[in-house]
């Protein structure tokens, strides 16, 4: 699967995950490529090891390097399988230690002829949460929304299962059209629950443009920021 997401990030560490994968040749111990980005737009990508013992997956490598490079926090992952295979889904294991040490990444997966962008808060819902996990968290917004940030003009987002932080946080800017990120400090400051019937339907058509598979009138999430 080659489908491109539309996001110049997503797209560019697809295309380094998939050209590494496509050097892997026959050795079965290294048979899946991985990427992943940072806030600063570096990409680091590397594969897995198998070993029957329980080697890592490509997934937790990229960690392992990323880490190394002292690269903090990271914005997407994504896997691509050798072979042509395009992009896969992460195992159960890797989904909890990128939740437990990263939890704001958006990893990239295949649904049907797309590729999706998802938080792995979602891709391992009603999961274990660390007690003592990282605060250094941060909220991401599409790019069109930055100058009425800068602006304080916005100062709500509605968000759907797309758990947010309270306090202080990073906000995190991108567009489909430019790669890398802007970022700035930002403090979230009320999290409440709020149902759709509750917006007006400008508001409403928005977010369905924005979750397109959300269901009639679900349990969402009202955020009130400042910068």
């Amino acid at each position: 699967m080659t489908t491109p997401t539309g996001w110049a990030n997503d797209d560019v560490v697809i295309a380094k995950a998939m050209e590494l994968a496509a050097t892997l040749g026959d050795d079965q111990n290294h048979t899946v490529a991985a990427a992943a980005m940072d806030l600063n737009g570096n990409i680091y990508a590397g594969v897995n090891n198998y070993h029957f013992n329980g080697g890592p997956c490509a997934e937790l490598v990229v960690l392992g390097i990323a880490a190394s490079a002292h690269a903090g926090r990271l914005a997407t992952m994504v896997a691509v399988g050798d072979g042509g295979r395009g992009v896969i889904s992460p195992c159960g294991r890797c989904r909890q230690v990128m939740l437990d040490q990263h939890p704001d990444i958006c990893v990239l997966v295949p649904n049907d002829d797309q590729i999706r962008s998802i938080s792995v808060r979602e891709l391992l819902p009603y999961s274990y949460a660390q007690p003592d996990e990282d605060p250094d968290r941060f909220v991401r917004f599409s790019r069109r929304y930055l100058d009425d940030v800068l602006a304080g003009r916005k100062t709500r987002t509605i968000r759907y299962r797309d758990p947010v932080p309270l306090g202080r946080t990073t906000f995190v800017f991108e567009d489909g059209e430019h790669l890398g990120f802007v970022t700035m400090s930002g403090v979230v400051d009320d999290v409440r629950p709020i149902r759709m019937s509750d917006l007006d339907s400008v508001y409403q058509e928005g977010l369905r443009g924005h979750y397109p598979d959300m269901p009639a009138d679900p349990q969402l999430t009202e955020v009130r920021f400042h910068i």
